[in-house]
């Protein structure tokens, strides 16, 4: 428990650091994930705490969406928490409020390296394969994000043209545009960014002598 405690002290430390590190005025939106391995007989009462946390969590101010990512890694299932929120501030309100303090504390002794916590700026989230520590740099995440949303960009607007004849006001260049917009940026999101990130997550991963712009 001394080493988890610890382990779970350390993680808050940098997390509360990466955020203090960061302009206070910036306001593009930031990112927490959060990471925990959980044993599989144990993956039942960890799954009803989650929808916990996840309820409690959205009532907060700025809290803007969180996603889940399960997966597994040898023995034990992993879960990847993905927060975002409108600004740093509330995400530090969040990380450091009793509720969140409360629900850790019940859950720990279930975690097997503690409360995993890691704050990234902007869509870096998409981009963070499950033991990386930094993401990759710029023009790597700028070449998937071009190969992901150029094909949906042409495919898009042509599955979409059969209802916008039968329905000549979803047509109209406002409502199109929204629809199709909605459209690549929900299948982006959810679906095929998380696939491209699994796909090219070898090359992704920075290595020393690349320099983040």
């Amino acid at each position: 428990m001394a080493r988890i405690a610890a382990r779970r002290w350390i993680d808050k430390t940098k997390a509360t650091r990466r955020v203090s590190s960061m302009s206070e005025t910036q306001q593009e939106t930031v990112t927490l994930v959060v990471r925990h391995q959980v044993r599989p007989d144990h993956v039942p009462r960890y799954e009803a705490w989650l929808r916990r946390i996840i309820t409690t969590a959205s009532q907060c101010p700025g809290h803007l969406g969180v996603d889940v990512v399960r997966s597994r890694q040898a023995s034990l299932a992993q879960f990847t928490c993905v927060l975002r929120f409108a600004d740093l501030q509330q995400l530090q309100d969040w990380i450091d409020s009793e509720q969140r303090r409360q629900l850790i504390a019940e859950i720990e002794p279930l975690l097997r390296a503690g409360d995993q916590l890691e704050i990234a700026q902007g869509k870096e989230f998409w981009f963070m394969p499950e033991s990386a520590q930094t993401p990759p740099p710029r023009w790597k995440q700028a070449c998937v994000t071009f190969l992901v949303i150029l094909p949906l960009s042409l495919l898009i607007p042509l599955l979409w043209q059969p209802l916008f004849h039968l329905v000549p006001w979803l047509g109209a260049y406002l409502p199109s545009n929204v629809v199709i917009t909605l459209s690549i940026v929900l299948l982006v999101v959810y679906l095929f960014m998380p696939m491209a990130t699994r796909l090219f997550a070898a090359w992704l991963s920075p290595t020393a002598d690349e320099d983040r712009p």
